[in-house]
């Protein structure tokens, strides 16, 4: 098991996520903010489904890489773990430097839940195929949803901020992986 790279290889693909969101926070503002927790769910949703419908059609229309597909989820899991903070109440609006505060909170939360798993599961993500990383995120999306469904109640669960992290964690996995692809 090499941490190291592994810390190395996360470092990366967040730094990408990262610039992605803070250019679209320069040119949005948080519009995010409006969204309610199952309208950023949805839109993860969107995009999970799109990669697995590439993946099994062979057929990519659109020709958008896939790669900005998991940037995508990995900052839309972010911005519902912001919002889970902070509610969807007022304000909606919040500065982009507190956006970027918040978003390294989040991010680094992630990775600290994914070194312990990846102690505990000594790197099983690399020998995984990155469809599969994808129907976890699927199944993720399915469990979120039923949560929701649920107004929030959950019985054995670890709620819907355990969810947006693992999604953000198997992105950033099938991210380095289609990095190592290359």
């Amino acid at each position: 098991m090499n941490t190291e790279l592994t810390q190395k290889e996360f470092a990366q693909e967040v730094a990408a996520c990262r610039e992605v969101f803070a250019r679209k926070t320069s040119d949005y503002g948080t519009s995010w903010r409006v969204l309610r927790l199952p309208s950023l769910t949805d839109q993860i949703l969107i995009k999970a489904n799109r990669i697995r419908s590439i993946e099994e059609s062979g057929e990519n229309r659109v020709g958008e890489d896939i790669r900005a597909e998991f940037v995508a989820m990995v900052n839309y899991a972010v911005m519902a773990l912001i919002q889970c903070q902070l509610g969807t109440g007022e304000p909606q609006e919040i500065a982009s430097d507190e956006a970027l505060r918040l978003y390294d909170k989040h991010i680094g939360q992630a990775i600290a839940l994914m070194l312990d798993k990846n102690h505990d599961y000594g790197e099983a993500w690399r020998m995984m195929r990155v469809s599969s990383m994808v129907d976890l995120i699927l199944m993720k999306l399915r469990r979120i949803k039923q949560i929701e469904d649920n107004n929030g109640l959950t019985i054995a669960s670890e709620g819907v901020e355990g969810g947006y992290t693992d999604i953000i964690n198997y992105s950033l996995f099938c991210l380095i992986r289609l990095t190592e692809g290359k």
